[in-house]
């Protein structure tokens, strides 16, 4: 491979290349291989897009790249040993060989940005605040794939990931769960200003969290707090399908105050007896007194599975839990390529300010 190749303008331009189908695609000086894919028509998985969650993990079979904005904090050790890279932040500085998932189903749909109004506000637990959006006037409809996520455009270039709840409706209508964070600006206002009515800018649909259905294996599908929001729309889409898969979801939450899609689950559950919930709640007192099961949501998911090399599984939910789980569940032989999993718990903006602030990093690796 030639790593010393210039376009017209003189910029170096290096050639990636993807093992499992040979497609190639170059990448820009300072560009980082995600967006040279998505750029090129490539999908490739990812979600955070700051180097914190791993779902853009890949192997780096050839070649150099380095971390030029945001180090590789998704990686451990034994990964990084075994050459495993970060796309969303991995930036070459030579050819590349890479052996990296695609996600074909998202290529076709085009992301955009547009207004849409607030259609419904209402109060889904105490601190989640669940939103309806539809196109505002002269705007055509969204399109996605259920569990795709988009961001709502604030001022100043500023970004805030949010999970689509729901699959593509005739009418155009977005589903939003909105956790209020303590100090944060965008979610404190959207549970105490926002009114119906009122516009907002998004731009989507983001994210590779999508449903896989070319399996017949069973299903395991976690989620931390809103992290629900993903895994709803995407168990709807299976069960209007009509799969005859098992299911099963387990929900992590601090208190039962915090299970707001209950009527909804109890739904799903009439509807595919093959479904089966599992509440689990962090704080052991709500825990005892609502009846409910206790502890950390990935445990529990291992307690009832501890081996999982024969399931598919999607998980949602704040990067620590990610994170631990996706150790977790690999080291219970559940093959990487069958873990699918979504993590955005801080906006772009929110994650610079916290990786600036963290001390020892080298930006070249």
């Amino acid at each position: 491979m030639s790593a010393d190749r210039h376009r017209g303008d003189n910029v170096q331009v290096f050639t990636v290349t993807l093992q499992r189908t040979g497609r190639r695609f170059d990448v820009a000086a300072g560009e980082t291989v995600l967006e040279a894919a998505q750029r090129a028509g490539i999908a490739l998985p990812y979600s955070c897009r700051a180097g914190v969650c791993g779902s853009c993990k890949a192997t780096l079979l050839a070649g150099r790249c380095e971390y030029p904005r945001n180090p590789p904090l998704a990686l451990d050790a034994d990964e990084r040993a075994r050459h495993a890279v970060l796309l969303c932040q991995a930036v070459p500085a030579s050819d590349l060989l890479l052996e990296a998932r695609e996600v074909a189903s998202v290529e076709d749909i085009a992301r955009r940005r547009l207004a849409v109004r607030v259609a419904e506000k209402r109060l889904l637990a105490p601190d989640v605040t669940g939103l309806h959006l539809l196109p505002a006037a002269g705007q055509s409809r969204l399109q996605w794939l259920p569990g795709q996520y988009l961001d709502v455009l604030l001022d100043g270039d500023r970004r805030r990931p949010f999970s689509i709840a729901n699959g593509p409706q005739p009418d155009g209508t977005i589903e939003l769960h909105v956790r209020h964070v303590a100090g944060g600006g965008f979610t404190s206002w959207v549970a105490d200003g926002l009114a119906v009515g009122e516009t907002l800018h998004i731009e989507g649909p983001l994210g590779t969290f999508v449903a896989r259905e070319d399996s017949e294996r069973p299903m395991i599908f976690m989620a931390g707090g809103t992290g629900i929001a993903p895994v709803k729309a995407i168990v709807e889409h299976f069960l209007a399908l009509g799969t005859r898969r098992a299911m099963d979801i387990y929900w992590g939450v601090r208190s039962a105050a915090d299970l707001y899609l209950l009527p909804q689950i109890g739904q799903w559950r009439r509807q595919a007896p093959q479904l089966r919930f599992h509440a689990v709640l962090s704080e052991a007192g709500q825990a005892v007194a609502a009846g409910q099961r206790a502890g950390l949501v990935h445990e529990a998911v291992l307690a009832d599975h501890p081996e999982l090399s024969a399931h598919d599984v999607y998980m949602s939910g704040p990067p620590a839990m990610i994170d631990l789980a996706r150790h977790r569940f690999v080291a219970a032989g559940l093959p990487e390529d069958r873990l699918y999993y979504d993590s955005f718990d801080y906006a772009p903006d929110v994650l610079a300010q916290i990786i600036a602030g963290r001390a020892g990093f080298h930006p070249a690796t």
